[in-house]
């Protein structure tokens, strides 16, 4: 079956189209994937303005999925009349985008219905403003070409990108019960893997995100967002200065997470020496890059440990980090447990991996609602 699918929850607007097919095993393939970054955009603010960042999703998500179609080589222009119905439901849908609904009816009135077989699209978690200009094309698409929505939990695309690989056509192996640690902007969690599209989250920020704690980093070190590769690409040049900051709730008895502490500790030094040299970056962000290992590596290896797993999956943009991916393949295979990361490509926001989650869903008969009933949720947690 081939899944149409969109990603919209924060400064990254992504659609794709995958094929896969069970025979025994699930073979999958991308016909066509493209990604718009706002980072330059909202670079300048050292973060995401949602509005801001709702308009650059209406602006984008058109012209991708044209050129999504295209190389996909399911776009086929053909005249296509409208209802009026359809017509005035899409531009209700669509009203609160500007020119969004117009430009769409426009392209649907010029293009042959493509042979997808369902679309799926982010309900959460998320920036709501950005959430809902996904979700309302999605709606508007499913209901012009009477195509399925799967609404999709954005938590769960990154646990099943690390699936995935490029150039081969089948998904790799888990075995359950498995574990997750997805380690993005907004959430750093470990999630058990009880059964197939059943989750327990055992351990969560309580405070700031490990990718969120990056960028307030970065910032208080002058540098520019996002701030993760940022404080990595420093963190890899040599400085005869060593810091020393504090590893938070490392030995607490959950699995819970806080950043905050960290970042504040960074401020306090940087306040304290004052005007900062190269190599005195080069020496903090080290130190916090190395804290922040430490602690994901021992909360990990400890629930790991504790539930007996055998495959621990790895999702998010922090997943890109290189020192964190070394240090978590080193006690992975000091303790003979399959690590799972998603490619580079994929361990951003994107459409691919929510095209996967939504198929997965659909196979396993989820219970698909009625297209008024869903709603973006900036809040949703996996369950």
């Amino acid at each position: 079956m081939k899944i149409l699918s969109f990603e919209t929850s924060c400064d990254e607007t992504a659609a794709s189209i995958v094929a896969l097919e069970k025979k025994p095993q699930i073979e999958f393939k991308i016909l066509g994937d493209n990604l718009s970054s706002q980072a330059k955009i909202h670079a300048k603010y050292g973060g995401v303005y949602p509005a801001m960042a709702k308009r650059e999703h209406a602006k984008n998500i058109l012209p991708l999925l044209v050129k999504t179609l295209k190389e996909a080589k399911l776009l086929k222009k053909e005249a296509n009349i409208l209802s009026p119905k359809i017509q005035k439901n899409i531009e209700k849908l669509l009203e609160r985008e500007g020119v969004l609904g117009k430009k769409l009816i426009k392209f649907l009135e010029t293009t042959a219905k493509p042979n997808i077989d369902l679309i799926t699209v982010t309900y959460g978690p998320g920036l709501e403003p950005a959430l809902w200009v996904g979700l309302n094309f999605a709606k508007a698409l499913a209901l012009a070409w009477d195509i399925k929505l799967m609404p999709t939990n954005h938590m769960e695309g990154h646990i099943v990108s690390s699936l995935i690989t490029f150039g081969e056509a089948r998904l790799k192996p888990v075995m359950l019960p498995a574990l997750a640690l997805l380690i993005s902007g907004g959430h750093t969690e470990l999630v058990l893997v009880k059964e197939k599209l059943t989750y327990e989250i055992i351990g969560e920020t309580r405070d700031d995100a490990a990718g969120e704690a990056f960028d307030k980093t970065a910032r208080l070190l002058g540098l520019s967002y996002p701030g993760g590769p940022e404080i990595s690409r420093l963190a890899k040049l040599k400085s005869k200065i060593k810091y020393k900051l504090p590893r938070p709730m490392i030995k607490s008895p959950d699995f819970d997470f806080s950043f905050s502490g960290l970042k504040t500790a960074v401020l306090y030094l940087v306040k304290k020496l004052g005007r900062l040299n190269k190599e005195k970056k080069i020496a903090i962000a080290r130190e916090f890059q190395d804290a922040v290992t430490d602690v994901l590596i021992y909360k990990t290896m400890r629930a790991v440990k504790k539930y007996k797993i055998k495959t621990l999956l790895i999702g998010g943009g922090v997943s890109a980090n290189e020192q964190i991916r070394k240090a978590l393949q080193k006690v992975a295979a000091r303790e003979k447990v399959t690590v799972y990361f998603p490619e580079r490509e994929l361990s951003v926001d994107n459409s691919v991996m929510i095209g996967l989650a939504g198929y997965f869903r659909f196979i396993n008969k989820s219970k698909m609602p009625p297209l008024r009933t869903i709603r973006a949720c900036g809040t949703l947690r996996l369950q």
